[in-house]
């Protein structure tokens, strides 16, 4: 199954990295976050993706073209301008690599590569996003409700910690915010069927995926949710990054390749 992936956004909230190179190019465990992402749907056996290119969309493009040569051991001969492989670690990913517009809304960016979709349901995440979600348990259940939309929703732990204050005002414990307070929010992996092209209007360029197409689908009733309780994490921010590259050193929960 194709997975489109939008990665064409600035990433202003995490300016620090972003004003130099598109936000799924900062790195975690010294690769982009979006060969992470690559790296889990091909797990799953997904490894056709379509990419959004907005935001110096130029770095990604010049990422996969030199990928060989950067993932090769080589010899290179400057007199001749020979090169010779010695070791190489070939992926089995095909990506197509789609300018949608530096300005284009996240609805716009899906509308522009619907010809590279074709006529199969597909998948479709952000380029920030990582996660250990059972692609699979996902797929059986985008087929057994038969929508048009399959939205993952996840309950995301609270970055402020609980305090437990006693009445003479003394903090007796301190703890994370449990995700089961009932709040579901975007995870951000969906599954797709081609009728979903009917939702993105003229104006789509204007306009984000997330308000009026997903709005609609719902109206419509054609959106289903897929819970999903295990680890998720978007990087929004500098701290998100240093969050994902302790746990890459330690704990990469979202690795199951």
């Amino acid at each position: 199954m194709k997975v489109v992936i939008f990665a064409g956004g600035k990433g202003t909230r995490i300016s620090e990295e972003s004003h130099l190179k598109p936000k799924p190019m900062i790195e975690v465990g010294g690769k982009p976050i979006l060969w992470h992402i690559l790296k889990l749907y091909e797990s799953f056996g997904h490894n056709e993706f379509i990419i959004c290119l907005g935001y110096k969309g130029y770095v990604i493009k010049e990422y996969f073209y030199n990928y060989f040569i950067h993932n090769a051991d080589v010899t290179i001969d400057l007199g001749s301008n020979e090169i010779e492989v010695h070791k190489n670690k070939a992926e089995n990913i095909k990506v197509t690599l789609v300018d949608t517009g530096l300005e284009t809304m996240t609805a716009g960016r899906l509308k522009r590569v619907q010809q590279y979709v074709g006529n199969e349901d597909f998948m479709l995440t952000y380029g920030d996003g990582l996660s250990n979600i059972d692609m699979e348990a996902q797929l059986k259940f985008h087929r057994e409700k038969g929508k048009i939309c399959t939205m993952t929703i996840v309950q995301p732990g609270s970055r402020f910690g609980l305090m437990d204050v006693d009445d003479n005002d003394i903090v007796r414990t301190f703890m994370e915010k449990p995700k089961e307070d009932g709040a579901w929010i975007n995870g951000g992996f969906f599954i797709l069927k081609p009728e979903v092209f009917k939702y993105l209007h003229d104006d789509a360029d204007d306009i984000m995926w997330e308000r009026q197409p997903l709005e609609d689908l719902a109206k419509d009733g054609e959106l289903a949710a897929f819970k999903f309780r295990g680890f998720w994490k978007c990087m929004d921010t500098l701290r998100d990054n240093q969050d994902l590259n302790n746990m890459w050193n330690n704990n990469p929960q979202w690795k199951l390749w």
